[in-house]
């Protein structure tokens, strides 16, 4: 089974058909969406009809949360963008859709279990809207008790920044890695990107395909890129 795991489209439709587009290539059987669907951008009802469309499973993130209730936690102007995003998905000249958005959001779950997986929007500990940044590495005390709550591979979004820690307190970038992975033992917490608002950097939309493997190869990521037309 070969999945796609996309994150963070924050209503990014040019990058999210981009993305889409990329991954017909790639020989997939099933796409997840890790959260934050919305916010931000410009096309919160056009994101959420092709997540409907084409992911399998969705999952809930802070900002798909910030629309339906009051936004906690949020700086100003992300508060700003949910509040027009609501007004978005409330609007009149679309009501009979707009209903069927508003039931989607609702019924996301806050994670998905697939043995060995873990998928989340935020983490393993918090699965809506706790952080783990790349310099988290020397915060072992966090660090040690987040693995404690893996049972082998978590998947996850939220902060934008894609690569893989480790339990021995690293941080891979994956342009360190040549953007692939081979999942051992070991536990690892996976950071697959955005599509919609990278921060590390790099411009393009990002996300991963994750390869499940079988008795005679083990599990294996590769992540993408892909820009606009």
């Amino acid at each position: 089974m070969r999945r796609a795991i996309i994150s963070d489209i924050h209503g990014n439709l040019e990058a999210l058909e981009t993305v889409l587009r990329d991954i017909e290539g790639q020989a997939v059987d099933e796409i997840f969406c890790l959260g934050d669907v919305i916010g931000y951008g410009p096309n919160p009802r056009e994101c959420i009809d092709l997540v409907i469309e084409n992911c399998h499973v969705t999952l809930l993130g802070n900002h798909d949360q910030g629309a339906m209730f009051d936004p906690d936690g949020f700086n100003v102007g992300a508060e700003r963008a949910i509040f027009w995003t609501r007004g978005q998905l409330e609007s009149s000249t679309d009501r009979a859709n707009n209903e069927r958005r508003w039931e989607f959001l609702g019924e996301l779950l806050r994670s998905h279990r697939m043995s060995p997986f873990l998928f989340v929007h935020g983490s393993p500990r918090n699965p809506l809207s706790e952080y783990i940044f790349p310099e988290d590495i020397y915060n072992h005390r966090k660090m040690e008790r987040l693995f404690q709550l893996v049972e082998r591979y978590c998947f996850q979004g939220h902060t934008h920044v894609p690569g893989i820690f480790t339990e021995s307190y690293q941080f891979f970038a994956p342009e360190e890695i040549d953007n692939e992975y081979t999942l051992g033992d070991g536990k690892l917490l996976i950071n697959v990107g955005s599509v919609g608002q990278p921060r590390d950097g790099d411009p393009r939309a990002c996300y991963l395909v994750l390869d499940d493997g079988d008795s005679s190869k083990p599990p294996k990521i590769t992540y993408r890129r892909s820009s606009p037309r």
